[in-house]
């Protein structure tokens, strides 16, 4: 399971404190993936996700949120602030081709609609820095997704290359999501709120085709025949 955090009023004493414990532990987040537990913040606080992007700037690398109010502008659906170029209700973006000297690329969350295809398909690689979300389905990626790179969808996630990055199933509450791979060798795999890093994941599935699943509480990973 993830690491919790849990501010409270006021945020600014409380990283202050956070900067304390840091200065006597500077490795203690290293890696970790972290879930912030915003249930004791008050709706009617202002910046709440300048106040996450403080976090990540201080190496803090964070999963989501819990608790957060819809009212807070600037945190993604799955509770992270969005980046400064990201707006919500922007349709989502497939990853292209980019030049060696440009920025990667990130992609905004799909806006809720009828009618539109439960699944979506991305045909090429994704690539380190960027972000493909789409809650209402199940994700399905053709090519990689690269070290640095997140694939986070409401249902299953689909990989028929190599997952070095991130992938997240289940975002909206879906614990029967499953992750597919055809080369597992992910920074980190979540479902429904469970997650394992590449420390946490057997050496035996390492390298190989496999599928990641919910029983109960624990995720399982086995390779697929």
């Amino acid at each position: 399971m993830a690491l919790v955090l849990a501010p409270e009023v006021p945020l600014d004493r409380w990283l202050n404190a956070l900067d304390a414990q840091m200065d006597r532990s500077p490795n203690f987040f290293d890696a970790r993936p972290v879930v912030v537990d915003l249930g004791s913040v008050p709706r009617e606080q202002q910046g709440v996700a300048d106040f996450l992007q403080l976090l990540e700037q201080r190496g803090i690398r964070i999963i989501g949120t819990e608790g957060a109010h819809p009212s807070w502008d600037g945190i993604d659906a799955w509770g992270r602030p969005l980046p400064a170029s990201s707006k919500p209700g922007r349709e989502i973006e497939a990853p292209g081709p980019r030049a060696a000297n440009q920025p990667a690329a990130v992609s905004a969350v799909a806006p809720a609609g009828s009618g539109e295809a439960n699944t979506l398909v991305i045909d090429q690689p994704v690539r380190s820095g960027q972000s493909i979300v789409f809650e209402r389905g199940d994700i399905t990626v053709l090519g990689s997704v690269a070290s640095g790179a997140e694939v986070m969808a409401g249902g299953s996630v689909h990989i028929y290359g190599t997952l070095r990055g991130r992938a997240i199933a289940g975002l909206s509450g879906h614990p029967g999501a499953r992750i597919f791979c055809s080369k597992l060798q992910a920074e980190l795999l979540a479902i429904d709120g469970v997650y394992q890093t590449a420390d946490d994941m057997p050496a035996k599935v390492l390298g190989k085709p496999v599928q990641a699943w919910l029983d109960g509480e624990q995720m399982k990973i086995s390779v697929l025949d």
